[in-house]
């Protein structure tokens, strides 16, 4: 029987697979929220105006969730 042993990415190694992917002219932006230990990312073409992300603990979830709602434009 076969076993996945594979270890889940770390924060630091998702958030430098999302900025390889994330076209170099677009905007990004994270910003924690004040008080809480939220992160919210939003990541746009230049030409286009982007979505916040929902809050996450880790900031390269909200980059992620961010760079899924806005890539839309690159189809």
């Amino acid at each position: 029987m076969g076993h996945n042993y594979a270890k889940p990415l770390t924060s630091g190694q998702k958030m430098e697979r999302l900025l390889t992917r994330i076209p170099p002219g677009w905007h990004i932006a994270l910003e924690r929220s004040t008080g809480e230990a939220t992160w919210r990312a939003l990541t746009h073409a230049p030409d286009k105006e982007g979505s916040w992300s929902a809050p996450h603990a880790d900031p390269a979830d909200a980059l992620e969730e961010a760079w899924r709602n806005n890539r839309s434009v690159l189809v």
